[in-house]
């Protein structure tokens, strides 16, 4: 009766030890979390005042006919994910560099496998990955005095009096799949229409895409040594002004000899670069999708010198205008600058970013591949949006588990065991709180998988016995004897092979009674014998 009350108290203590822990870290992860706003993020959808405008919330809703998902570990596992060729990877604003290995993961991803990636920032961390690609990513923003945009003071979500102009407010045209350098004149000033973005008929036309603060990126030739990577398709997309030029002092002076144009056409704003040619297997047409095949695919990886162009208060027409954020208005706002309608003839019409950059990865994510079965592209669902929700810095209190989280990630993609594994470790940790405690006398052995209870304590009668049988094993050992051999032995085969007489006398010495400084000495000697 009292071993089966015991096994029911242990079962409930475990239980609350499990609930318990669980509410403890999701306390303490609110806690850590709760001075530090997140941006840039798919999933947040209620933050604070101005912070929700800069979430990736409306881009995420707007893509709602792909299948959605994220990633919060790290990616270099996206070499692991199911078709990559079908997946785009969306980098945004990321707040932590890139190491070497991610960077190479991701470069492996685009060129081998032929996987789609976005990576939008204005700073340096996204250099490490760009250099794989021959890209360059400049530190300092953009100021471009003749295509930047118009702003209105906004109180809730209506927009009042002009602001200040703000020339690092930068506005571009930009192309799907050409390289404007490469366009002519027609498809230059061609608007793409609302029935091209319908029917995905935009080669040869451009669309307005606004930037807040961005940066400039180049396309770098091979270095000394270096070939050229004839596999890669550059286009540059779009640029910003030849009037544009790097604030690299932060005052917008543009008579400081610090700040530098990097001259005509040189102010890349959105890069792609392809490889098309990579063989993988998929459903092909004809085969009611059952059978797969060899089909080629193009890998694609577009940067965007700007994290605010994918933004909320930027991404949606709706959010842009309670924003503050309008079409060209009257040629006396844009008295001293022009405004997008002056690159465009027939449709000019901004329609926020997020029309650009849909038409973009359906583009990039050759959904009118006709070597893919027809069962794949009519149903965009097949088609993957991973988020990359772990390049966003999180507390002292929250690493932790973040790693963690990254850890368990890295060791299996899959969904169910992977939260096997999380209740595991809390079910684990809930047994070593309940469990250790009642044990007695635990000793540490420098060995995290094992535990052993302490011995009692050694008889001092047994010191000089003790002492005596780790001198006969260690000259069983040194020559290479089992315990049947080292017993048939006669003492005066043993004696030679022990040769130190003081050992010997230690060895066969039954009536001598040694001190615990003279057992020490011999302990040192048993140390050095045989070396």
């Amino acid at each position: 009766m009292s071993e089966e009350k015991q096994g029911v108290r242990l079962e409930t203590w475990l239980a609350v030890g499990l609930v318990v822990s669980i509410l403890v870290s999701t306390s303490l992860i609110l806690f850590a979390s709760s001075d530090k706003q997140t941006v840039y993020s798919a999933y947040v959808v209620e933050a604070d005042g101005d912070y929700q405008y800069q979430q990736l919330g409306a881009m995420r809703d707007s893509l709602g006919k792909y299948t959605i998902a994220n990633t919060m570990s790290t990616p270099m596992l996206v070499n692991d994910w199911r078709e990559p060729h079908r997946t785009t990877l969306v980098i945004v604003a990321p707040e932590k560099p890139f190491d070497q290995a991610e960077a190479e993961a991701i470069h492996d991803f685009v060129a081998n496998k032929g996987g789609k990636v976005i990576l939008a920032a204005d700073s340096s961390n996204a250099q490490q990955v760009a250099a794989q690609f021959g890209v360059q990513f400049f530190q300092f923003p953009v100021m471009d005095m003749d295509q930047f945009y118009e702003v209105k003071h906004y109180r809730g979500d209506k927009a009042g009096t002009q602001a200040p102009q703000n020339q690092k407010n930068v506005w571009t045209v930009a192309s799907i799949n050409q390289d404007v350098s490469e366009m002519n004149a027609l498809e230059m000033g061609t608007g793409c229409t609302s029935d091209n973005l319908l029917e995905h008929k935009t080669d040869n036309c451009r669309m307005p895409v606004l930037m807040r603060s961005p940066t400039a990126i180049q396309v770098l030739g091979p270095g000394i040594g270096e070939e050229e990577d004839i596999r890669r398709d550059v286009k540059v997309l779009a640029t910003a002004s030849d009037s544009a030029y790097q604030d690299r002092t932060g005052t917008g002076d543009l008579t400081s000899t610090l700040n530098i144009k990097l001259g005509a056409g040189q102010t890349g704003l959105i890069i792609r670069i392809d490889y098309p040619g990579i063989e993988v297997m998929d459903a092909i047409p004809g085969s009611g999708g059952a059978r797969l095949d060899e089909i080629s695919v193009t890998g694609s990886i577009v940067f965007v010198s700007n994290d605010d162009a994918l933004a909320d208060h930027l991404w949606d027409e709706a959010i842009a205008k309670s924003t503050g954020k309008d079409q060209c208005q009257s040629d006396l706002v844009y008295l001293n600058h022009t405004c997008w309608n002056a690159e465009l003839n027939g449709e000019s019409l901004w329609k926020g970013n997020g029309a650009y950059f849909a038409e973009l990865i359906h583009d990039m994510s050759e959904q009118d591949n006709d070597e893919l079965s027809s069962l794949i592209k009519l149903h965009p669902e097949k088609f993957y949006v991973v988020f990359d929700e772990s390049r966003h810095v999180t507390s002292t209190l929250t690493a932790p588990f973040t790693e963690a989280m990254g850890a368990i990630v890295l060791l299996t993609s899959d969904a169910w065991l992977k939260w096997l594994i999380v209740l595991n470790l809390l079910a684990l940790l809930s047994i070593a709180i309940m469990v250790v405690p009642e044990k007695e006398n635990w000793r540490h052995v420098f060995d995290l998988t094992r535990f052993r209870e302490r011995p009692e304590k050694i008889d001092p009668n047994q010191y000089q016995m003790r002492v005596r049988q780790a001198l006969m094993e260690k000259v069983r050992i040194f020559h290479d004897l089992t315990k049947d051999q080292m017993a048939i032995k006669a003492p005066a085969e043993v004696q030679a092979l022990i040769r130190d007489p003081r050992l010997v006398e230690l060895a066969y010495s039954q009536n001598r009674i040694f001190t615990p400084e003279e057992l020490r000495q011999h302990l040192q000697a048993i140390r050095r014998w045989g070396k």
